[in-house]
């Protein structure tokens, strides 16, 4: 298993949206970096995700969702009408991968990014460094024991 992070804003996609949709799940669309889709196609079914705020007051990871559905056709990128078209994607030859997750659960308190950013364990992780702003990242083993004893979180 592989665990990785998913930065949203939460005025695009929420976990609160996330929760309350039917089965509560959904594809995570609208992906635009060629490093933050390779990460994307590198995800399995089986594979965990922190659930992550982003540009808003308090930023942190909310939840934690499982990969259920990989290797999937952006279908955003077919439609003329979305702000993540692109017309240089074809279905035959689609450029923009997405996932599908669902969640598994919600944090209250959230783990905020000042949190984050005390803990020495956390090290290098991309997320920590100032100006990185891909929506998709990696998370080491270490990195999601490490955060996820904080909260004594569920993760099955």
């Amino acid at each position: 298993m592989n665990y990785w992070l998913l930065k949203s804003e939460p005025k695009s996609f929420s976990i609160n949206k996330l929760s309350s949709l039917p089965h509560q799940k959904d594809i995570w669309d609208g992906v635009r970096n060629y490093q933050a889709r390779n990460f994307l196609k590198s995800m399995k079914v089986g594979d965990l995700a922190f659930f992550y705020h982003s540009s808003c007051d308090v930023p942190g990871i909310v939840g934690i969702v499982k990969i259920i559905g990989a290797g999937i056709p952006d279908p955003t990128q077919f439609d003329p009408r979305s702000d993540y078209y692109d017309p240089k994607s074809t279905p035959d030859k689609p450029r923009w991968i997405t996932v599908e997750v669902q969640l598994v659960d919600t944090l209250d308190p959230i783990v905020t990014l000042t949190q984050l950013k005390a803990i020495e364990k956390l090290g290098d992780w991309a997320l920590l460094k100032k100006g990185n702003r891909l929506s998709v990242l990696p998370v080491t083993p270490l990195q999601w024991r490490t955060i996820t004893t904080l909260k004594s979180l569920k993760t099955k």
